[in-house]
Order: structure tokens, then sequence, then C-alpha cells
């Protein structure tokens, strides 16, 4: 399968709670359909005391985000969002901007 969103790419969330919000992302989990965007979907997680760690604690952890919800931005000035495509050129495989008239991805 294909993945149109990748390590280090700049998303924009389309919908839910923090729509218009934009974040690069950390990592794209395929098998949950998610992905982690650096400082969104941050939570509090608390720990009970083990014989590991005897104090307990918390510490903060990502949750993924659906890939439905985020959006690939193309234009950072404008915060432009656009669909990814595929086209094959002399044996490869390259991602394209369908919404910036097929102007290729970096």
């Amino acid at each position: 399968m294909a993945r149109r969103i990748v390590k280090n790419d700049i998303v924009k969330v389309i919908s839910g709670a923090k729509k218009g919000t934009t974040g690069k992302v950390v990592a794209v989990l395929p098998k949950k359909n998610g992905v982690l965007i650096e400082g969104l979907g941050v939570r509090h997680r608390h720990f009970k005391p083990s014989q590991l760690n005897p104090t307990g604690g918390h510490k903060d952890i990502h949750t993924p985000v659906p890939l439905g919800k985020v959006a690939l931005v193309v234009d950072e000035k404008t915060g432009k969002t656009s669909r990814v495509g595929y086209k094959k050129a002399e044996g490869t495989k390259s991602r394209i901007a369908v919404q910036a008239k097929n102007k290729e991805i970096k």
C-alpha cells in the first residue's frame, strides 16, 4: 500500500476539535490508520506505583490523529492543502499534489 502522508510532512487538521491547526508528522501508524503530529494529541498519562517504578508518576504520550482528518500542506505561507496522487515516470514513482496542478512533492 502506498503512503500518501509520510514522516516530516507538514499537515493540517481538517475536521474535529483541533480543525485548522498545522504540524509536522512525527510518525505514521498504518495499522492504526493514524499519524502522530508534533504538539497535537499529547495526553498526560498517570502511572501506578510498580516494582519497576516504585513512586509511580506521570508522563506525556502521543495519541494518533486519524489519517482521514489530515491533509497535506502544499504551500506553508498560505496554508493551502491538497490531496496526494502518484505519477510513474521511467520506473520511478513520485508523489504529486492534485490541487496544485500536479506539482511534484519533494
